[in-house]
């Protein structure tokens, strides 16, 4: 249930109101008071409830979501840098200063449960619409990159050896008496698998391999028979999931590569410092001079990148008043010369028909394109996209959300404060120009504009 959004107005007689405390001129407190927080209350109050318990306001769980990815915090370390930080408080919504934590960190789990990825869409496109014209511009440009799943580099021995484990956990935890647990034997073959890439040990450690899969056959039939036939339709998919994975060889097509998170998949991106990532394919979408990111979306499939230009260009026209004319996209879009309406832009050879004017516009063009390279980078190495944590596909769709979020909320503050710069640079050098301050004292005034 919502909580009453009543505001008392009578000043507080005890405690120091956040507003009279902090910088006004500070990045993040004109941010949050910029941000139209009540397009949050109404378009995510149709996920709460009447009855129940209050939940935390809708602002607090949007600004915690908005701060954990602007700062790459973890859920449990965002709770105690609000706790201490007075900014991110008055960030979040609160008047005055808190002692204690905001909430507890599995509070942000069941929010993001709670409002899924068209909530946390309406996130994404309040931050491109923060941003005004430079949104939307004609021209976009389009990439993919990997969002690289929280799994370990998976082996067939390992995987083998999780479903046993599991599988025993099962048993006790039904009450079940298996014919044989295979502990001992499983130990010496877990000793068999390391450096199974030795020459002298890969024969013994594909026996090692065969056996384990033969375990997980033996230990999914002991179970099924014990089990009731309730229980067994509860765990029939699990058990599916089991077979598929140790019967699927080494050039077979869509192979599981862990087993609670099923949906990875693997991609091959020519790298010589990462050959392999296990994640999902993610699309981004930016302004072409601007460099604001108006459309992302994450692929459930290892399509070829043409494939991908539909849902890319539909979550950017979903977020923008006027329509995508042309997107600049590398070679690897290859295939594909309109989608929605939009016109596909590849570098290619020179046409013979092409003036110089256009042959140097094109050239111009595609070399513009390489700016969304670092900005790709940014979202890895700044703003949590180098690594997911959250489960399942739509955690992937999430935290691609939110990263993108982060990076327009950062790139709004950056414009702020240049031309807050700009703004006193101009005031102090007219009022040298003026002759109304000794030049001797312009180098006193930069550095308090600095301070």
């Amino acid at each position: 249930m919502l909580p009453q959004s009543s505001k008392d107005n009578q000043p507080n007689l005890f405690k120091t109101y956040l507003e009279d405390m902090l910088d006004s001129r500070d990045a993040l407190v004109v941010l949050a008071d910029t941000i139209p927080w009540e397009f949050f209350d109404k378009e995510l109050a149709p996920y709460y409830s009447d009855k129940g318990r209050p939940a935390n306001p809708i602002r607090l769980m949007v600004g915690l979501l908005m701060l954990k990815q602007l700062k790459d915090l973890s859920d449990e370390e965002l709770v105690l840098q609000v706790k201490h930080n007075p900014y991110y408080q008055y960030f979040c919504g609160f008047e005055t200063f808190q002692v204690i934590p905001p909430c507890h960190p599995t509070d942000l789990v069941y929010f993001r449960k709670r409002i899924g990825k068209k909530g946390v869409e309406k996130i994404f496109e309040m931050s491109v619409k923060l941003h005004g014209k430079d949104a939307e511009e004609k021209l976009v440009i389009i990439d993919t990159t990997v969002q690289e799943k929280n799994i370990t580099y998976p082996t067939d021995g390992k995987l083998a050896i999780k479903m046993i484990a599991f599988l025993q956990r099962l048993a006790k935890r039904e009450g079940l008496q298996l014919r044989r647990t295979y502990i001992k034997e499983i130990k010496g073959h877990r000793l068999s698998l390391r450096f199974f890439r030795h020459p002298k040990k890969r024969k013994k450690a594909r026996a090692a391999i065969k056996r384990l899969r033969t375990i997980v056959g033996i230990l999914i039939r002991n179970i099924s028979r014990e089990l009731s036939a309730e229980k067994l339709l509860k765990y029939q998919e699990t058990f599916d999931l089991f077979d598929k994975v140790r019967n699927q060889q080494m050039k077979d097509k869509n192979k599981v590569y862990s087993i609670h998170e099923s949906h990875v998949y693997v991609i091959a991106k020519g790298k010589d410092h990462t050959p392999y990532e296990y994640g999902t394919k993610a699309s981004i979408v930016t302004a072409y001079k601007s460099n604001v990111i108006v459309g992302v979306s994450a692929h459930a499939k290892n399509e070829h990148d043409s494939r991908t230009l539909d849902l890319a260009l539909e979550s950017a026209n979903s977020n923008r008043t006027n329509p995508i004319l042309e997107a600049v996209c590398d070679r690897g879009y290859r295939g594909r010369k309109e989608v929605l309406g939009t016109t596909i832009s590849i570098p290619g050879t020179v046409l013979k028909r092409d003036s110089e004017y256009q042959k140097e516009k094109k050239r111009k063009m595609f070399r513009r394109r390489a700016a969304i390279e670092p900005i790709i980078g940014h979202l890895k190495s700044d703003h949590r996209l180098s690594r997911n944590y959250l489960k399942g596909f739509v955690g992937d769709e999430i935290n691609l959300l939110m990263a993108a979020t982060a990076f327009n909320l950062k790139k709004w503050m950056n414009n702020y404060l240049q031309m807050l710069l700009a703004l006193l640079f101009s005031l102090v050098f007219m009022l040298v120009w003026q002759e109304k301050m000794p030049t001797g004292e312009l180098s006193l005034v930069v550095w308090k504009i600095f301070q």
